[in-house]
């Protein structure tokens, strides 16, 4: 059994590694994965052997709180909770704030010569000096009890972390102050003024409510920082319609989302966004998909066509039967998917985890041996407690626990926003190494859509009986010859004792009398002969074409020939898996001709033909043989043993759910160029991660020493720790801040490279025919495809004006034989509500 919790109290990675530690080692647990970034835990076990009360109750006696999520609710509370923790901390900052400076001007303001109140000053008023500091100080110690709760609280559970540095730290800050108090009362009873000279200015309130005080500004920034690597989660989650219309006795009414059941008709018009999955059953329109896969050109949708929900209906009318409700639908799929990756973790963060485990009592100790180090060479107790304090509070563990699940999440969060949903985040980190990708061929390289492209006859009867045939069987072959029959009205026969031979052929008795379909190796397996046939097969499978043979008994009826074209990103895709040092193999059942036309074609290294359903899967083991990882990427139920066999199995989106299933990687549009963008995205953000390790190992290791006081015999450099705070608060910041430049990451696109192909042939011939004129009209405010309609409407309402609007590039192409005025074009776009920023002869860029 897989159960989710939310985990309440850790404040670093060393709080993650000890609770994954503990719960590990419980009777039944197979896996355990703890989430700093999303405080969230996920543990696999055994249910004979453990239930989720034994694990919470293992969390809380590690010293944190565990629940279980409301999964109705989860996404939602999470989000909220995320929220009020980043204003309770903005709260907390601001409260501490305004008792820390008037506290940092009366302990430090007569060292820049700033006034202060007679009664502060002179060694006579130096216990209302230290008393006024402790009043001061106290408010922001109460403000920030946190930290000393979870702290201590770790610390008696001998899993200290990073709130027991600052407790400890600040703590003996605080008390060290106290101790001056007594020191200068104790001076001044008894005249002492030595004693109250030595004691005056070494009090360390200022330190120990500065710490607190910037440790809570750097946990607020880190907080905000990290609610932005959940945004894409966010975004999915706001798509989903709250309301749908169902049509039920001739009448629409309005219910809310929860009450969609399976079989429902719903109504869905123009603006709408689609509420739950579905298939069109009346009415036709085209729909922003955007949002799912990432793909900014509308879809035009018609009967029998599947709605995906939070999709944009942007025209016609429609009524759609609900398919797939509630957490079934594809968006709560998607959500659910990129959820669980997020939890997760990547094998490259294991050495983190294994190094924070072991940190913050390796930090602890260092300061004592600072400490002890420095009282024994003969300096004061001030310098040595200064010393030790500072090895507290520079020392971030949360630096190296967030390197990399922040990377991981944004990551995750951008593929799935651009429809590439990757489901472990060690998918993730593996992709990055695979050097050979095998592709199959239908559905992958191809449109999966084949259509029949020659009929060689030697029977009247060919069509009928292969239509008759084809009828029962659900390969894509099969649809094409249908749809021939269908054109050519031809009638079918009634057929008994059907058998579809997976990957081979089908045959079946009409008449009492057996017929077969196929390709050749069933015919020679049926006893077939070919002899007369051969030549003109294999200039078919040449050509590119699939060749199928239809017989009776003995005797040949003749070919059917069906065509299956490549994907018109295909080509470029595969060109740029290879210039990425990314070997490509086709995988395919067809004959050998047949393949090596098609690698012509799309250029791939390597074919693999005539390979069964069963022995793709063997394929890859035999590329794995010679110690590379494999990447598999097929879209068919034929695919799904090969995608589980695979180090990195990538499915097609439109493809069968169990592939879907088998996949590690899911590409919800049908576009080769995404196995590219995949790639891609995997190296940018092991990229990332590498450079967030880096500088939290490089941070870590050069200023330890520095806090420590390595460098103060040689070089007299001293850290103070209020300067250690803000160091310490700021690398949690530096490591999320450089995770979000993930989110700029910029993904190929098909269509743009369509767009950029037309356009370039439009700019040479305008420029032969020196007849029409283009202008650049740069746009803001576009959101969605609905804008794009709207500007574009807006434009051709100018008499013979063409106009081509990018969403991605935020501008418009306008074209026309005739100058057009820069202000007629700004005025129609900002009539529509929408910003122009520059308008430019299209040819000058």
């Amino acid at each position: 059994m897989k159960q989710d919790f939310d985990i309440q109290g850790m404040s670093c990675a060393a709080c993650s590694s000890r609770i994954e530690k503990n719960v590990s080692q419980l009777d039944g647990v197979e896996q355990v994965s703890v989430n700093l970034l999303t405080n969230h835990m996920q543990v696999s076990y055994d249910e004979k052997k453990l239930n989720d009360q034994k694990i919470i109750d293992c969390v809380v006696n590690t010293g944190y709180g565990a629940t279980l999520p409301n999964q109705a609710d989860h996404a939602k509370t999470a989000d909220v909770t995320h929220e009020d923790e980043s204003e309770g901390m903005k709260k907390r900052f601001i409260a501490s704030l305004i008792f820390m400076i008037p506290l940092f001007y009366v302990s430090m303001g007569h060292m820049v010569g700033l006034p202060l109140p007679a009664i502060l000053l002179g060694h006579e008023n130096a216990l209302i000096f230290a008393f006024t500091q402790f009043l001061l100080c106290l408010p922001v110690l109460i403000i920030n009890q946190k930290y000393f709760i979870n702290g201590f609280k770790a610390l008696f559970h001998r899993s200290p972390n990073m709130d027991s540095l600052i407790a400890i730290g600040s703590g003996a800050s605080f008390i060290y102050g106290i101790y001056a108090i007594y020191m200068l009362g104790y001076g001044l009873g008894h005249m002492d003024m030595a004693l109250v000279e030595r004691y005056h200015m070494e009090l360390y309130f200022e330190g120990a409510a500065m710490i607190l005080t910037l440790i809570t500004l750097g946990k607020y920034l880190e907080t905000k920082s990290k609610g932005k690597t959940s945004e894409a989660i966010q975004k999915l989650m706001s798509l989903s319609a709250k309301e749908a219309i169902l049509f039920k006795d001739g009448q629409e009414v309005s219910v809310p989302i929860e009450e969609v059941k399976v079989g429902d008709i719903i109504v869905l018009k123009p603006g709408m966004s689609v509420p739950v999955d579905g298939v069109v059953i009346e009415g036709n329109s085209s729909f922003d998909e955007s949002a799912i896969t990432g793909e900014s050109m509308p879809v035009a949708k018609g009967k029998d066509d599947r709605l995906t929900c939070a999709t944009i209906n942007l025209e016609g009318t429609v009524k759609f039967e609900a398919t797939k409700v509630g957490s079934d639908t594809t968006l709560a799929q998607m959500i659910k998917l990129v959820e669980e990756a997020s939890s997760s973790k990547a094998p490259i963060a294991k050495l983190a985890d294994q190094i924070s485990g072991i940190f913050v009592p390796v930090v602890i100790l260092i300061s004592l041996v600072s400490l002890i180090v420095w009282l024994a060479v003969g300096q004061t107790f001030e310098f040595a407690l200064s010393i030790a304090i500072s090895v507290l509070v520079i020392s971030c563990p949360c630096a190296l626990g967030l390197a990399t699940p922040v990377a991981i999440m944004v990551g995750m969060g951008k593929g799935a926003s651009n429809g590439i949903l990757i489901k472990s985040s060690e998918a993730l980190e593996l992709a990055h190494k695979v050097k050979t990708v095998l592709l199959d061929k239908t559905g992958t390289i191809t449109s999966g859509h084949p259509s029949v492209s020659d009929i060689i006859s030697f029977d009247d009867d060919l069509l009928s009986i292969a239509a008759s045939l084809e009828k029962s069987s659900e390969h894509p072959l099969a649809k094409a010859i249908m749809d021939k029959a269908k054109e050519m009205h031809v009638s079918e026969a009634k057929i008994q004792n059907f058998e579809a031979v997976f990957g081979k052929g089908v045959k079946g008795e009409i008449d009492g009398e057996m017929v077969y379909g196929g390709n050749a190796a069933f015919m020679k397996e049926s006893g077939i002969d070919l002899s007369k046939i051969e030549d003109k097969m294999l200039q078919l499978a040449d050509e590119g074409k699939t060749p199928l043979v239809f017989a009776r008994k003995d005797k040949i009826l003749g070919i059917i020939a069906c065509l299956d074209t490549i994907k018109e990103s295909s080509v470029e895709a595969i060109a740029k898996l290879q210039k990425q040092g990314i070997k490509v193999v086709m995988v395919t059942g067809d004959h050998q001709k047949s393949a090596l036309a098609i690698q012509k074609q799309c250029g791939v290294d390597e074919v693999i033909a005539e390979v069964l359903p069963s022995e793709k899967a063997d394929v890859v083991r035999r590329y794995q043989k010679d110690g590379q990882l494999v990447a598999m990427v097929g879209d068919g139920i034929n695919d799904a043993l090969a995608l589980t066999t695979a180090d990195v199995g990538i499915a097609i989106g439109a493809g069968s759910d169990i592939a879907l299933e088998s996949a590690q990687i899911v590409l919800m549009k049908d576009d080769l160029l995404d196995v590219s963008n995949m790639f891609k995205l995997s190296r940018a953000t092991m990229r990332n991660i590498k450079e967030n390790l880096f500088w939290a190992f490089i941070y870590n290791a050069v200023l330890i020493p520095l806090a420590a006081g390595v460098f103060y015999p040689l070089l007299g450099w001293k850290l103070n720790p209020m300067i250690g705070a803000a160091a310490m608060s700021f690398s949690s910041v530096s490591v999320v801040t450089n995770a979000l430049r993930l989110r700029r990451f910029k993904f190929d696109s098909a269509h743009e490279v369509k767009a950029d192909k037309a356009v370039k042939t439009e700019m040479k011939e305008v420029k032969e025919e020196k007849k029409m004129n283009q202008k650049l009209v740069k746009i803001e405010g576009m959101m969605c495809m609905n804008c794009v309609h709207h500007v574009e409407k807006a434009l051709k309402s100018i008499e013979g004006v063409s106009v081509e609007v990018s969403l991605d590039e935020h501008h418009a192409i306008v074209t026309s034989p005739q100058e057009i005025s820069d202000d007629l074009i700004r005025s129609k776009v900002e009539e529509e509500g929408y910003k122009v920023v520059s308008i430019e002869p299209y040819e000058s860029r």
